[in-house]
């Protein structure tokens, strides 16, 4: 383990003045290495659908060859079912000593997901946003603001050219800006952030910061800090783990990491993360939505 206890108390403070906060060298050595390598593993699982699928939790993001002239894998979700590497990292003692001083030692995850940045893709840029927009079902957490963290993992060098994550400081003290509400059916993966909108919402875009991270580096940021990112305009990819977590007792939702500070595995079953499709329809399936129709 490569960050402190002292790297993340400091990490804490930045987090609750600025919204944001990065730790370099969270992961290194052979530790990335084998990360690296995992998740060209999951990538290369996801190519195997044709169109975006579904199981449990897991799911694979496609962009499909009819419409794109090649496959694109977007974005896998609890790709931890299928992934020994990734079910123990995800409650490895790291992500404990990074989150520990703000959520303390029972934790939940909410979220599991790895961003790609295909070269070619054109759908790889994020409207700025604040996460809270996805906490739909509000009435499952208590204070789900101050007891959630998002964690941005660099797999890939994470760069300007290659659409790197941008943050504008301390804007998650201005509550919910409703950001890309006005975006087709909420979608912000379909255009990108007009100067103006942020004007209007009372933010100054030269306040923006570009994240741009080393392999293993990582970003933790909160719901409602305003982030975004532009389409990857390089020949490189960028792989960026995202994982969300929140303090147990505030939550009725997510798949335990630790329990009084031991890193605790998945059960037999997958629980309610964030999607109804859990319950709706947990068998294997596709989806053919189409939702990036007419993109911009």
């Amino acid at each position: 383990m490569t960050v402190t206890q002292a790297d993340a108390r400091r990490a804490a403070e930045q987090y609750r003045e600025e919204g944001y906060a990065i730790l370099r060298q969270f992961v290194d050595g052979d530790d990335l290495q084998a990360l690296r390598a995992e998740t060209a593993r999951i990538y290369a699982e996801g190519l195997k659908h044709p169109a975006t699928w579904r199981h449990g939790n897991l799911s694979f993001e496609i962009l499909p060859e009819a419409d794109f002239g090649q496959r694109y894998v977007l974005q896998a979700y609890w790709f931890s079912w299928i992934s020994e590497f990734f079910e123990r990292f995800r409650r490895s003692e790291r992500y404990l000593t990074l989150l520990e001083p703000i959520l303390g030692p029972s934790i939940k995850q909410v979220a599991q997901q790895i961003h790609w940045k295909p070269p070619g893709a054109g759908l790889t840029g994020y409207r700025f946003h604040q996460d809270v927009r996805f906490r739909e079902a509000r009435d499952a957490y208590r204070d789900v603001v101050a007891s959630t963290v998002n964690t941005g993992l660099a797999i890939d060098p994470s760069t300007r050219d290659n659409g790197c994550l941008q943050i504008i400081p301390r804007s998650h003290t201005r509550g919910y800006l409703g950001l890309s509400d006005d975006s087709e059916g909420g979608q912000i993966m379909k255009g990108l952030t007009a100067e103006d909108e942020l004007t209007r919402a009372g933010l100054h875009p030269d306040d923006i910061i570009w994240v741009e991270m080393e392999p293993g580096d990582i970003a933790i940021w909160g719901l409602l800090t305003v982030h975004g990112s532009l389409p990857n305009s390089s020949d490189q990819d960028r792989a960026f783990a995202i994982s969300s977590y929140v303090r147990a007792d505030t939550s009725d939702r997510g798949e335990w990491a630790f329990r009084d500070g031991v890193s605790t595995p998945l059960g037999p079953r997958p629980v309610l993360c964030k999607y109804e499709q859990l319950h709706d329809r947990p068998e294997p399936h596709y989806v053919h939505d189409k939702w990036y129709a007419d993109a911009g």
